[in-house]
């Protein structure tokens, strides 16, 4: 246990706030032992996974739990499925790369995401037409009020665009130990249609693409867009592509005839970073603050030295342009501490 501890290594902002205490524990009986000390001694927690969905606005009056629990297992289905479980401490993007070393299909297409196979079904993570959901099997939690073991299966997981039951009603009351995916050994499916996977295969020559190639795709595009959180702080998509009627969106067609929108049943949902480009904000910079020269759905660290509530300043900016500028509230993705 260690006092007045900064967070700035554990989250992908870099941001530089205190946590009361700070524990990391590697296993069950490490974890039950933190929580009971923040029973015991009337303590708030706040688990840290790899910190890339999180803006730290302010100091951290508790316990800062990291988990780094290490460890995955295999178990055969059939001939072409593998049910394939990974501790929340395995580095997310570690893993997928571990899966395709193996030939192992499903997660390709979420290559290079930052964060931990722990915190990805809680806003059931997706990239480039693939989410969590797809090939999730059930995960692992301890329930913070017993300490005991439960499971959550598919259906109870409650998977939404963004969403899970971890962040609604089951928001606080549990934390996760490992997720189970079911891969596939031999007949994958290749998705190769969503955003600019096929055009970057195209450009590679490659016109029977493997899983592995796909992922190769993938992280070339996140990494000709996206900012490294090792170089500049971010978390990644700040805000949520939001959802609006049909009926609203037909009549912003008529003052916008550009704005995209992939329709579903009677909503559309419009892309975020086109809503923030179009009021300016892409490359903007105000203070220690900017949103991504290359992608405005991204807001950045830009001189490592941004507190996290100018971060949220910022992004409160953002929202309020959009709302004046199109009536659509953008919601932010990351979590807010």
């Amino acid at each position: 246990m260690q006092e007045n501890f900064s967070l700035k290594p554990y989250n992908t902002f870099g941001v530089d706030v205190k946590a009361k205490y700070f524990i990391e524990v590697q296993n069950l009986e490490e974890l039950r032992d933190a929580v009971n000390y923040s029973k015991n001694h009337h303590l708030h927690i706040l688990f840290l996974g790899g910190g890339s969905n999180i803006l730290l606005t302010k100091d951290f009056d508790g316990i800062a739990i990291k988990l780094s629990l290490k460890g995955i297992d295999e178990k055969d289905l059939n001939d072409n499925e593998i049910l394939v479980t990974a501790k929340a401490g395995e580095n997310w993007h570690e893993f997928v790369m571990y899966s395709l070393e193996k030939n192992y299909g499903g997660l390709e297409n979420l290559s290079l995401i930052p964060g931990n196979v722990g915190t990805s079904p809680m806003q059931n993570i997706g990239a480039y037409g693939t989410e969590i959901k797809d090939i999730f099997v059930s995960c692992t939690v301890l329930d913070l009020e017993n300490l005991e073991l439960k499971t959550f299966n598919l259906e109870e997981c409650r998977f939404g665009y963004r969403d899970s039951i971890f962040k609604q009603e089951g928001k606080g009351k549990y934390v996760i130990l490992e997720v189970t995916f079911r891969l596939t050994k031999k007949n994958h499916l290749i998705k190769t249609e969503y955003g600019a996977i096929k055009t970057e295969l195209e450009n590679s020559g490659i016109t029977h693409p493997t899983i592995q190639d796909v992922s190769k795709a993938v992280i070339n595009i996140r990494q000709s867009k996206l900012p490294d959180p090792k170089e500049t702080g971010n978390a990644g998509s700040f805000f949520k592509n939001p959802t609006i009627p049909l009926a609203q969106f037909e009549d912003l067609k008529q003052k916008f005839e550009n704005i995209p929108g992939y329709p579903n049943g009677d909503v559309v949902k419009v892309p975020a970073g086109w809503l923030i480009e179009q009021c300016g904000w892409k490359g903007k910079q105000i203070g220690n603050t900017a949103s991504h020269k290359l992608q405005a759905l991204v807001i950045v660290n830009a001189t490592g030295n941004a507190t996290g509530k100018e971060i949220f300043d910022f992004s409160t900016e953002i929202i309020h342009s959009v709302q004046e500028k199109f009536g659509i509230e953008l919601e932010r993705e990351v979590n807010i501490l």
